[in-house]
């Protein structure tokens, strides 16, 4: 059996959970603890006792990429666990991530990356990998590394940049990777942010498993910004999978989740801090 529970999101479910603009979501097994991603800031920490969850049982951390919403809550986790704490992200992970935006008339760019030095957490107890291709946690988890951009209505948001010595360049994403689980009834997939695309990230899933059966998606799809096109497409995907549930979390926004409850019925819910999907 494998148990996910949402330790931090954007809303939050009940009473004594709090909500925070970011993901993280613990996978158990009877093998290991493995956690993807650790939020905004200290939010898993509250929800985590609210939710009955001992964090010191995490064997492993997953970093999905490098913006501070997914890795904020790194400090005061391993200030809590006080261990040493295996955490494997890709290579691009420390890249200086910055979005572009423009309020009230004006423009500018804004810090999302890493808000600690690698050294700060490497002191603290974090002992990072690094990897382009998948990495298996186990026999049955595993990291998607790096996805292929292969649909032809998912793009990388044009206000994702990184700063160089040169200037602002648009950020591919490289690292943006998401959380594969084997069970019986078929895949489970956790997305981070899936800012190179759902679709994409699903298909990578399969082909690097060799499994088909899409059983569970959750997590952050990143439609929030999706036009109507981008979203039907998406639709009509999850349904040629023959997806069975699907959480959506985060960075979905509210119109195309409206959307997506709409065209999946029962099989759809919110994916918010505190939510637990037993597989």
């Amino acid at each position: 059996m494998v148990k996910l529970t949402t330790l931090c999101e954007n809303t939050a479910m009940g009473m004594g959970y709090t909500g925070e603009w970011g993901l993280s979501v613990l996978a158990e097994s009877k093998e290991e603890t493995v956690l993807l991603d650790t939020g905004f800031s200290d939010s898993i920490l509250r929800n985590s006792v609210t939710a009955g969850v001992d964090l010191k049982k995490i064997n492993k951390i997953v970093l999905s990429h490098g913006h501070s919403d997914h890795t904020g809550g790194l400090r005061p986790l391993l200030q809590k666990l006080s261990k040493k704490m295996d955490i494997t992200a890709h290579p691009r992970v420390w890249d200086k991530k910055y979005t572009a935006r423009s309020t009230g008339g004006s423009s500018g760019y804004r810090f999302i990356g890493i808000p600690f030095c690698k050294e700060e957490l490497e002191g603290l107890g974090a002992s990072f990998s690094y990897s382009k291709a998948p990495v298996w946690l186990n026999d049955h988890m595993v990291t998607t590394g790096e996805i292929p951009m292969v649909t032809p209505f998912e793009k990388i948001d044009k206000n994702m940049l990184i700063k160089t010595e040169d200037g602002f360049v648009p950020d591919p994403l490289l690292d943006d990777r998401a959380l594969v689980i084997k069970t019986g009834k078929g895949l489970v997939i956790i997305l981070g942010c899936a800012h190179r695309g759902m679709i994409n990230t699903i298909i990578h899933a399969r082909e690097i498993t060799g499994i088909e059966k899409i059983y569970t998606v959750i997590g952050g799809t990143h439609l929030i910004r999706a036009g109507k096109e981008q979203l039907e497409q998406t639709i009509a995907a999850l349904k040629d999978f023959n997806v069975e549930k699907l959480g959506v979390s985060h960075c979905t926004g509210l119109p195309p989740s409206a959307v997506l409850a709409s065209e999946f019925g029962e099989n759809f819910f919110f994916n918010n801090a505190g939510n637990v999907v037993e597989l």
